[in-house]
């Protein structure tokens, strides 16, 4: 094959989602970086092949990105796969492919599944203008920056996250933007797949009680021209939440009259 990196999506779940060109790609290459070398065996070992592998994950990636990089220079070939969905989507194959393209180095895709448009096409949501957000960080500071600056965005927001965060998220969700319709997609093209339409509220109570397995895609309804303007209670209410998960009364009071326009000493007292 000729010498250059082959962008690989790989199943998200079901091994039969696998394309004939993904097989013959990975057949063909000189090696392959995966972002857990075990996870890329069982996958290669399905489909019978045996392959070189370079591990290329987050705590590597300049490092190997120049060793990589340099082989493909040397001549070699070399696809680049995640454990799931297509390589540099909230994954840090980004760097490598960015690496390449200021090399001069050929990069070549061979599609495959990728959770969040899977996600968006069983979800009900509305799929026209949508904003894909990844991973929310896990500094409390970065999560409330991130989410303050999505609270006028009109297009339906698309978000990554792990079951063991899914709770925090859906109260940050819930105390930035109020009541909103979200769709909880998880375990796609798994047996256990499930598509969960409801409301943030509700959403919350279920998984106060009910323990969340499966990775998630969540897909959270536009702010609405119509939405209702939030009630002077209201505001005290969404700002008890916050304190409630360990902010400071004060604080809470500052950040909930930010976001809906209620006075920061009127929510204060309240609090108090």
């Amino acid at each position: 094959m000729s010498a250059k990196l082959y962008v690989v999506g790989t199943p998200i779940g079901n091994l039969g989602d696998f394309s004939p060109r993904a097989v013959e790609t990975l057949e063909k290459v000189d090696f392959i970086a995966a972002e857990d070398t075990r996870v890329t065996l069982k996958l290669l070992n399905h489909f019978g092949i045996k392959k070189e592998m370079v591990s290329y994950f987050e705590h590597n990636k300049r490092e190997r990105g120049e060793i990589i990089t340099a082989r493909i220079l040397g001549g070699e070939s070399c696809a680049i796969v995640t454990d799931a969905g297509m390589p540099a989507i909230s994954d840090p194959g980004e760097e490598l492919v960015k690496q390449c393209r200021e090399l001069g180095i050929e990069v070549e895709s061979v599609p495959g599944p990728t959770a969040f448009a899977t996600a968006l096409a069983v979800s009900g949501m509305e799929t026209g203008r949508f904003t894909f957000e990844g991973f929310l960080s896990v500094s409390k500071k970065s999560r409330r920056e991130h989410l303050e600056e999505l609270k006028n965005e009109k297009r339906t927001m698309v978000f990554y996250e792990a079951p063991h965060k899914l709770v925090n998220t859906l109260n940050d969700f819930y105390n930035t933007f109020g009541e909103r319709n979200i769709a909880l997609v998880r375990e796609l093209t798994k047996i256990h797949e499930e598509v969960i339409r409801t409301t943030l509220s509700k959403a919350i109570k279920k998984y106060e009680t009910e323990n969340p397995k499966g990775e998630f895609v969540l897909i959270l309804e536009g702010k609405k021209e119509t939405e209702e303007i939030i009630t002077p209670e209201k505001a005290v209410e969404m700002a008890r939440a916050l304190v409630e998960n360990g902010m400071s009364v004060n604080a809470a009071a500052k950040e909930i009259a930010s976001s809906t326009g209620v006075k920061k000493n009127e929510i204060y007292k309240a609090l108090l």
